[in-house]
């Protein structure tokens, strides 16, 4: 179920408010969860014994590796000491929740990868008789990449000590399940929910902020996101493109993931909102950074976040051990090659999140290297003398060329779309078809408006901070507009629902 669809808008959200807001305070997370199995099972029922399943081993798993040895089974939990010696028990739980999550985000995102894979190995070694042909392949359940993280999240807080162990099964389950953030995030981690899910308010403030971000969220998708995604679908489908075709097709986009999934994160803050819930902001103009590493504080932040707190930071303490640190002491190393490498590895890894292939693969590395190189930089460069205008412009481009590994379907079609960037590549007739179609007036306007929102304007949450009725008037006339809008395009889902 679309967020931009009318049965999301039209029916089911009003249906959950109204269901939400009639049932007494004690029952609402039950509600909200049992509504959330419902939007989620909508495509496929059976999608949700997988995220019940999931769930409940990670619960159990949490109270086990929390509750120290003779602790009463009713109660409020400590919190675990991480200094104090864990048991067999602690210590299996804590595994055994972690693996069980992991090994489900392995095995439905990439066991076809693996396959095709392997199939390709026999094949390159003369060995076709082995391969699996004909093999059933596995089909992704929707949003198992967030909720595995949440999950993952939560077990690694409560082993640190950070974090809680909730008895409360419903509210657990009311936070892995909650239908705003389910599909394609933020990945909102439990710490920050933990004391809403026991009590929070709910004003008309709160539900008039949520409203706004959810009719500026749904403009962002229909009015912005989708031309622009016409525009990047005829590029980067094309057989051949000239130089400047090509150079369009990526800069839309550019701008269509960057709309696409920040409209997807206003919307569910609203919705969030709408039923008392505030999460962090998502986005914070990332095309405004003027280094890779403002970038990542910019763009997907939870995402990010993440990496930074569960892979960026242990491993880096992994690497760099007392007798590295000593060595670039003695050797008197300018650079934290540790943390280069870390970079590195990290980024490869959220490539691979991104995608079961070898051109996310690559889209993670590029930008592992680009930020391995920048720390390469010295804060006394020249760089950060040169205007700031520059500097964001030195951060986009490069930014930009690395989405074409992000859309591009293979390896191979990747580096086809860099040779017409470049121009090399030969023309054919259909290149002057294409641009008959890519620079339609609508189409540009598109364009011009997403560089003016991106480069000028104030950011949804900030624009939504304090309403008046001239806002409102905006907001309410930006949501007719993409009604109108959904009665003439085509399905269209969000590009991060499919990771």
């Amino acid at each position: 179920m679309l967020f931009s669809s009318y049965i999301f808008l039209f029916m089911f959200l009003p249906a959950a408010l109204l269901l939400y807001y009639l049932a007494p305070a004690r029952g609402r997370n039950l509600t909200l969860a049992g509504l959330s199995y419902f939007f989620y099972g909508w495509a496929n029922p059976y999608c949700t014994l997988l995220l019940f399943g999931s769930t409940t081993v990670t619960y159990y798993c949490a109270l086990a590796m929390a509750r120290p040895a003779g602790a009463p089974a009713t109660g409020e939990i400590p919190l675990r000491d991480e200094d104090a010696p864990a048991s067999l028990r602690q210590k299996g739980a804590f595994w055994l929740s972690i693996a069980a999550n992991l090994s489900l985000l392995f095995f439905f995102k990439y066991f076809n990868f693996g396959i095709e894979n392997l199939n390709s190995l026999l094949a390159t070694l003369g060995l076709e008789h082995l391969q699996f042909e004909g093999l059933l392949r596995i089909a992704l359940p929707l949003g198992i990449s967030f909720y595995v993280f949440k999950m993952v999240s939560y077990s690694i807080d409560v082993w640190q000590g950070s974090v809680r162990a909730t008895r409360n099964f419903i509210d657990f389950a009311c936070y892995v399940s909650m239908f705003p953030q389910l599909i394609a995030g933020p990945i909102v981690r439990y710490r920050e929910m933990a004391a809403q899910l026991a009590s929070r308010m709910h004003t008309s403030e709160k539900f008039a902020r949520g409203t706004s971000f959810m009719c500026l969220g749904l403009a962002k998708k229909i009015l912005v996101a989708d031309p622009l995604g016409k525009v990047a679908d005829t590029c980067f489908n094309a057989a051949t493109l000239n130089a400047l075709d090509a150079w369009y097709g990526l800069f839309a986009y550019t701008m269509q993931i960057y709309f696409d999934f920040s409209a997807y994160s206003d919307m569910a803050t609203g919705v969030c909102l709408m039923f008392g819930f505030v999460i962090a902001k998502n986005f914070d103009s990332p095309y405004l950074a003027d280094s890779f590493a403002d970038f990542w504080r910019r763009w997907h932040i939870s995402l990010s976040t993440w990496l930074r707190d569960y892979l960026f930071t242990p491993l880096n303490y992994m690497l760099l051990t007392e007798r590295v640190r000593e060595r670039m002491v003695r050797e008197k190393f300018r650079y934290n090659y540790p943390a280069i490498a870390s970079s590195v590895v990290v980024f490869t890894i959220c490539g691979i999140w991104h995608g079961a292939g070898w051109p996310f693969v690559a889209w993670g590395a590029m930008h592992g290297v680009l930020l391995g190189l920048e720390q390469l930089r010295t804060k006394k460069s020249s760089y950060w003398k040169w205007p700031r205008a520059l500097r964001v412009c030195c951060t986009f481009i490069p930014v930009s060329l690395a989405w074409v590994f992000f859309r591009a379907a293979d390896l191979r079609s990747a580096f086809g779309y860099f040779g017409s960037m470049f121009g090399v590549g030969g023309r054919n007739a259909g290149d002057d078809l294409v641009a008959g179609v890519i620079y339609q007036p609508y189409y540009l306007l598109s364009m011009a408006v997403a560089a003016v929102l991106v480069w000028s304007a104030p950011q949804v949450w900030d624009f939504t901070r304090s309403l008046s009725w001239k806002k409102a008037a905006w907001c309410y006339g930006l949501l007719l507009l993409s009604i109108a809008t959904l009665v003439t395009k085509a399905h269209s889902p969000f590009i991060y629902s499919a990771f």
